[in-house]
């Protein structure tokens, strides 16, 4: 089952680069891109003999495809330098968003050495890629459900280097301090809070989903995180494999949590018609505002970056802030993986050196979002990275998105589902058509 689960996980290239695109690309109803939130810092020095240059020979290249550039390509160089350093690789890096270049790549028999992609790409060139193990990669530096979707017919052919986490709510400590309320730690204490807040006369929730086509995504995410909480991420990776339907009794508890505070006014701002038409970045900004419309607002790590820009005044730990949501016995998020196509003296330094804590280390350290890698634990400068990495370093599980990994158009009917809902409509009706289209995708 667990293979049949991440095969189904694997297989969202076809419905997650198009989600992508409306999701987190750079489009006028998507969520911005997140990078690095300080300058790139150095990175650990290794002892001697640390990094293993076995077999390689100074100026053996490495021909590299990633999605990354600006920022991002920075904090990779300063993560790769030690290893160039120490062994004389020399890297040749290509950036690009598209991913037919590498198909073209592939297809045509020039395939990088190393590509950083989407687990889809696993499943699609499964037959052309070289098993991380053999390369050398260290699998007891990663947690079982973080290599089981790398795993494609037994063959871990993925090694996850970067992940982001959306299983978080921002808010204010100034505003929390001034009106006496405190961070929940359970889902219990959150709930207790929420109800504070109403009887104070303070709106809990900013809850607005407005995002084109894409309208509803916000809310696939925290119900998602609801569902984490009640269910488990066992649960979820059981909806993603059509193990369990998606109009199932935990699915339905999930939604009536979720629609209780983004229907009604007293728990978010303009109840069912705000949630409905406020658009998510305003729902942000919300939270942040002078005087504040509400106290909390759920949303991935990109938010700490719009309210920076948006208010540049406010400082990152005093007027915002960060909590991982509590109670959930998992995370939501995203990953990025390494997979090599070819098996060389200097593509194995180089998994090798990835996948060691060293590796790991560096990956933290260079501010790269976070990395999969235990060795990175500890190692964050950046503050909002730190706590991040401690609730992934802590979590008993990590899922994608549901609605990103389900192929066969399921993301749009979720977020159809979600729409009618809190709109009104029947929700007994708007998930069995959900599940309809979920079964359809999986069969």
């Amino acid at each position: 089952m667990k293979n049949k689960i991440w095969q189904f996980i694997a297989i969202m290239a076809i419905l997650s680069m198009a989600i992508v695109a409306c999701k987190p690309a750079a489009t006028p109803t998507a969520a911005p891109v997140v990078e690095p939130t300080v300058a790139v810092v150095d990175t650990v020095e290794p002892m001697a003999d640390e990094i293993d240059c076995t077999g390689v020979t100074a100026g053996d290249e490495i021909s590299m495809l990633y999605q990354w550039s600006g920022t991002e390509e920075a904090a990779l160089n300063a993560i790769l330098k030690p290893l160039v350093d120490a062994c004389g690789i020399v890297v040749r890096p290509e950036s690009t968003r598209d991913q037919a270049l590498l198909d073209t790549k592939v297809q045509g028999g020039t395939p990088p050495d190393i590509a950083f992609w989407n687990v889809s790409q696993l499943v699609q060139y499964q037959d052309k890629l070289q098993p991380m193990d053999a390369l050398g990669a260290n699998a007891d530096n990663y947690a079982s459900f973080f290599t089981d979707p790398g795993t494609i017919d037994g063959k871990w052919l993925g090694l996850p280097v970067k992940a982001d986490i959306k299983t978080i709510i921002w808010y204010s400590p100034v505003v929390f301090d001034a009106k006496g309320y405190s961070v929940p730690t359970t889902w219990d204490e959150l709930d207790a809070l929420v109800e504070e807040m109403v009887a104070n006369g303070d709106v809990p929730w900013s809850m607005g989903m407005e995002s084109g086509d894409a309208t509803g995504w916000t809310g696939s995410d925290f119900i998602q995180d609801i569902m984490l909480v009640q269910q488990g991420p066992q649960y979820v990776l059981d909806l993603m494999s059509g193990a369990i339907p998606y109009d199932d009794a935990g699915v339905v508890q999930a939604y009536e949590t979720y629609g209780k505070w983004a229907t009604d006014p007293m728990y978010t701002v303009g109840g069912a018609e705000g949630t409905l038409s406020t658009g998510f970045l305003d729902a942000i900004f919300k939270v942040f505002s002078d005087p504040p419309e509400a106290m909390m607002v759920k949303q991935s790590g990109f938010a700490g970056g719009e309210v920076a820009k948006q208010y540049t005044d406010l400082a990152y730990g005093t007027d915002f802030d960060f909590f991982a949501v509590p109670g959930a016995q998992g995370l939501q998020g995203g990953a990025d993986w390494m997979m090599a196509f070819t098996d060389t003296p200097a593509v194995r330094a180089l998994v090798a050196y990835l996948s060691s804590e060293l590796g790991g280390a560096n990956w933290a350290k260079a501010t790269f979002d976070l990395s999969p890698n235990k060795g990175a634990n500890g190692n964050y400068v950046d503050p909002s990275l730190i706590k991040k990495g401690e609730a992934l370093a802590n979590t008993n599980g990590f899922t994608s998105d549901i609605g990103d990994t389900i192929p066969g158009g399921f993301g749009n009917a979720e977020w159809t589902a979600i729409v009618s809902y809190v709109n009104g409509g029947d929700l007994a009706a708007a998930l069995a058509a959900a599940a309809a289209v979920q079964q359809a995708a999986l069969e």
